[in-house]
């Protein structure tokens, strides 16, 4: 299910730090997790980043630049861009670099063993769990502008409708020009100041999300919670993603698209599978549309449908929110010689694997060391292959944990925000109703932002505007409540 993320401004710390720092300290020991490092594993982070293992092949030619949020230090991808040599008229070659975990970590070392432990990196408002120390996540091994780093370079080959002509992966280094973040290239692509890659990234990305929709595939236009300051003053806001994110984003897609073509091929590898939705959840959403009084053509397929919903609209709000059941239930499976039963992700609907965020996901850097080795035609090294059967089960709980983490750092921030206005009414959208008890469900408030439980002596009224009273917002217990004006 996609993660409402918080950010959280450093500003805001200055009006409340203590409080805030003294319930994310509670939410990490509760979960067990903590950003510090056993001092072993600080040691070996320290010598890895002095004595990387650094491959022949040099491509700082590439003029790389990095697109992140931006306060992001933990760059896994670097980007470029090029239209077609000759060959391939009228299409793109795509230079898409992820940093090489394997260069700094060996199987079994005391940096290895840890990154097991924790699975993958925790986000919540400023305070992150990360799955390396930051002496590699955020220094060594990151994608830093000016920096000669290792890297696994993919090359993609596409033709001048964005499809795929031919992909490969090798160990290169690179070198980023530029950390840059989303919006300062969304303003200058809305200036006409772009560089001529930011061009080249709209074309393609643009082309790869008509390829998504041809295939059925389908990403959820959820919006971004975030908290905002103005001196003392805490607010909460929704943000819409900018257009580069998406393209961006069909970047990545792409990546774990080729790579998972790869493994399916040569029957070994690590995928990212998503089941297909039943069928009862399906017409369970058709109801919901009808409830929410929104048009859904019976010969309109679910991914066409939710391209059609527009998110400021409180029904289609309301309808964005009931179709994120359809995206539960998403895994990994690890296999050698024969192919599981399912390969394919739904929502993506296609073969997928997870290998641009290997700073972020252990998972990342056992796929990148598949995909390296099938692209070369040599043996998938054995100490992947045995991590096949546990690393599923790994990343399982370390998402779940991520989830858990991401929700309590939310809900603390939203009660400090709203602590002092118990009592008081908020305009809100009803977006989700309790299947079993229709006086049960969540709320969407516009202003500040926030979505929390509301639970009523009437029934709520899903997709409607209402009017909802707040009578608790608790930072210590993470509490919020609202019930119908």
């Amino acid at each position: 299910m996609p993660r409402r993320v918080v950010r959280l401004r450093e500003e805001v710390l200055s009006a409340d730090g203590e409080t805030l720092r003294a319930g994310i300290a509670a939410i990490q020991a509760e979960l067990q997790v903590t950003p510090a490092f056993p001092p072993e594993v600080e040691h070996a982070a320290q010598e890895a980043a002095k004595n990387p293992r650094l491959p022949e092949l040099d491509r700082t030619d590439l003029p790389f630049v990095t697109i992140d949020p931006a306060t992001a230090q933990d760059l896994d991808q670097a980007l470029h861009i090029e239209r077609s040599a000759a060959g391939h008229q009228d299409g793109y070659t795509v230079y898409y670099a992820i940093a090489d975990v394997a260069a700094f970590v060996q199987p079994g070392d005391p940096l290895d063993e840890e990154a097991h432990k924790r699975g993958e990196t925790l986000y919540g408002a400023d305070s992150k769990v990360p799955l390396y120390p930051k002496a590699l996540s955020e220094d060594a091994a990151s994608l830093l502008a000016d920096q000669v780093r290792p890297a696994l370079l993919w090359t993609i080959e596409l033709d001048g409708d964005g499809g795929t002509v031919a992909g490969r992966v090798e160990r290169a280094l690179v070198r980023s020009r530029a950390k840059l973040s989303y919006t300062d290239v969304q303003e200058q692509l809305d200036a006409g100041t772009a560089d001529p890659v930011f061009t080249l990234l709209q074309e393609v990305g643009e082309r790869r999300l008509r390829i998504e929709a041809e295939r059925g595939g389908v990403s959820l236009p959820l919006p971004e919670q975030e908290v905002r300051a103005d001196g003392a003053h805490w607010s909460l806001a929704f943000r819409q993603q900018h257009p580069v994110e998406q393209w961006n984003a069909q970047i990545s897609l792409l990546t774990g698209m080729t790579a998972a073509t790869l493994m399916v091929n040569a029957r070994t590898g690590l995928l990212r599978t998503l089941a297909p939705a039943d069928p009862r959840d399906v017409k369970r959403l058709r109801r919901t549309a009808r409830a929410l009084r929104i048009d859904w053509p019976e010969n309109q397929s679910y991914p066409d449908f939710v391209r059609s919903l527009e998110p400021a609209t409180p029904s289609h709000a309301a309808m964005l929110v009931a179709c994120t059941r359809l995206l539960r239930g998403s895994g990994y499976v690890g296999f050698a010689g024969e192919l599981p039963e399912h390969t394919g992700h739904s929502a993506i609907a296609a073969d997928y694997a997870h290998v641009t965020a290997p700073l972020r996901r252990l998972v990342d850097r056992y796929a990148l060391e598949i995909s390296v080795a099938l692209s070369a035609g040599h043996e998938v090294p054995g100490w992947v292959v045995d991590r096949f059967g546990e690393l599923p089960t790994t990343m399982r709980g370390s998402t779940r944990r991520a989830n858990q983490y991401e929700r309590a750092v939310l809900d603390l921030v939203e009660a400090a925000v709203l602590r002092d206005y118990v009592g008081e009414t908020f305009d809100g959208v009803v977006v989700e109703v309790d299947d079993r008890d229709q006086r049960k469900g969540d709320v969407t408030i516009r202003e500040p932002a926030v979505e929390a439980p509301i639970r009523d002596d009437r029934d709520l009224p899903l997709g409607t505007d209402v009017r909802a009273r707040l009578t608790a917002a608790d930072p210590q217990t993470r509490t919020i409540r609202f019930e119908l004006a």
